[in-house]
């Protein structure tokens, strides 16, 4: 039976006025993190707007709150790993799910330049002020959130995984990313480093992926 084609190949590619108010949203995002991160919680919707050289109702037309403007930026790089893991071939002659997973994590939280180093860093900055920001924090888990939903079919079609199963498996794998940037965050190691997030996440998923994430191929309805 042939392997079916990855979910996010079987999806319509934005339009143009889609792809355009995307970009809008991650740039306004970029502002709003490095704002957050360089003056913490004093940080007014305001603030972002004119640093982003947007009116204020138009900020209000992308983001509810102020503190949503940093949801396109968080869930960039997960959503840049799901994309991935969602085109890697499945099914005998796949290579190991747990190696498509630590690669494709790797690749996420490994910066391939200048801007993605910054969205990086401004991270690591965000997730230094969320203590002192309940909405902040709630903005940070509910992308986690969304990420798991959206990890949950890729994960079941690469490994043959049922509901149950495939529901752990993302559960898993999107804590360990969340735990690693969190860890570099707190620890503020170098990117790049035996503590960046990179290798964290690589530490987080082999801690977690022998007892969580099934065989492959295996029967995942036994009993």
């Amino acid at each position: 039976m042939p392997t079916p084609p990855p979910r996010s190949a079987t999806l319509p590619r934005p339009s143009l006025t889609e792809r355009r108010k995307a970009a809008t949203q991650l740039e306004i995002a970029r502002t709003a993190a490095a704002l957050f991160a360089e003056r913490g919680t004093a940080v007014t919707a305001d603030d972002i707007a004119r640093a982003s050289g947007v009116a204020l109702r138009t900020f209000y037309r992308y983001f509810r709150t102020k503190e949503d403007a940093v949801a396109p930026l968080l869930a960039d790089g997960v959503r840049q790993w799901i994309d991935e893991l969602g085109a890697a071939p499945a099914g005998p002659d796949a290579p190991p799910v747990r190696e498509t997973l630590e690669r494709t994590a790797r690749r996420s939280l490994t910066p391939a330049d200048e801007p993605a180093a910054e969205a990086l860093n401004w991270t690591r900055g965000l997730l230094r002020v969320m203590p002192d920001d309940p909405a902040l924090r709630a903005v940070w888990h509910r992308v986690h959130h969304d990420s798991e939903e959206a990890l949950m079919p890729v994960l079941a079609r690469l490994t043959g995984a049922g509901p149950l199963e495939a529901r752990l498996a993302a559960a898993a794998a999107n804590t360990a990313m969340r735990v690693a940037v969190e860890e570099w965050a707190a620890g503020g190691g170098a990117p790049d480093g035996p503590q960046g997030p990179a290798a964290l996440v690589t530490r987080c998923l082999r801690i977690l992926a022998a007892g969580l994430l099934p065989r492959d191929g295996a029967d995942s309805h036994e009993e």
